[in-house]
């Protein structure tokens, strides 16, 4: 019994941390077994959501329907619906890409997952690494992300003092994976460096910065990407913006599992805008051309 309470206490205090939905509101919810997926569906279902999970097993692993199993137990256990999905991917190149894409395309668009303050430190730093500029240094947005407010400790903490089982996935260990040298290399030498702990740091940074992105969207958003007089007289912070989630979302499948086009395209797109030249290429078979201070984003005819 002192163990059951120590359990809700425990849950009681980190469900304050967390950015769930009112009660009785639906929501899918993403478990892969491991700690943080788990202590995601124990949170909602304590926040009174109406909770469905889902498991993706990848079949990365001869054991990996064992994942699944204890999904289902956990589901059981709190009494909410279950369902499992199979997709097979390939070890080899692009491999956390490519599970990640497979994974999203039977995953609802509304999925929650459990990415914690930890996970979003990492994402900051590979960020960094790959030269991403204010979006990329915001890092995983706060939507469908209700435990960001957290940490790992607390996820494992939860899941321990509810009894859950806790699927180790040994890939989190394999060092060909960037995201594993950051967690495991990057942020203990930063720790050591700075003589403290950095997570919360660049989770604070994380979240100072979607602010502004999400500012200097909503003034691109005034922007028609299209009119080249407009683009050009703008200030360049807002028209590589507008340019950007113009090329972007031209292909409704590229924002969910692509990347936006690179500073270098954007620029090249605005020399065009600004009349230094008459076209150019952005990638993917396409072209911006200006037509009567208009820009039109068309098919690259080959020989041109």
């Amino acid at each position: 019994m002192a163990m059951a309470d120590e359990a809700d206490r425990l849950t009681a205090s980190l469900l304050d941390r967390c950015t769930f939905p009112p009660p009785g509101t639906d929501v899918t919810c993403a478990v892969s077994g491991g700690a943080d997926s788990l202590a995601l569906l124990v949170l909602a279902v304590s926040a009174g959501c109406d909770v469905t999970v889902v498991h993706v097993d990848h079949q990365l692993r001869p054991d990996s329907s064992a994942d699944a199993r204890v999904v289902e137990r956990a589901a059981v256990r709190f009494g909410v619906p279950v369902e499992i999905h199979r997709v097979r991917v390939i070890d080899g190149p692009n491999l956390e890409a490519r599970a990640r894409t497979a994974r999203y395309r039977v995953l609802p668009a509304d999925v929650l997952t459990g990415h914690t303050a930890d996970d979003q430190a990492e994402t900051v730093l590979l960020n960094v690494l790959r030269g991403a500029a204010i979006d990329g240094l915001a890092g995983i947005r706060a939507s469908r992300r209700p435990l960001l407010g957290l940490r790992r400790f607390d996820t494992r903490r939860l899941c321990s003092a509810h009894g859950l089982e806790v699927v180790h996935d040994q890939t989190n260990d394999d060092p060909r994976f960037a995201r594993n040298r950051v967690r495991h290399e990057l942020l203990p030498l930063i720790s050591d460096i700075a003589r403290r702990d950095p997570v919360p740091i660049l989770a604070r940074q994380a979240s100072l910065l979607a602010d502004d992105a999400e500012a200097l969207d909503r003034l691109a958003a005034e922007l028609d990407p299209t009119d080249a007089r407009s683009l050009a007289a703008a200030p360049r912070a807002l028209a590589r913006r507008a340019v950007r989630r113009w090329l972007w979302t031209v292909d409704p499948e590229v924002p969910r599992f692509g990347h936006p086009p690179d500073a270098a395209t954007v620029d090249r797109v605005l020399d065009v805008a600004s009349g230094r030249h008459r076209g150019c290429d952005v990638g993917g078979g396409r072209r911006v051309e200006r037509h009567r201070q208009r820009l039109v984003l068309s098919e690259r005819v080959e020989g041109r």
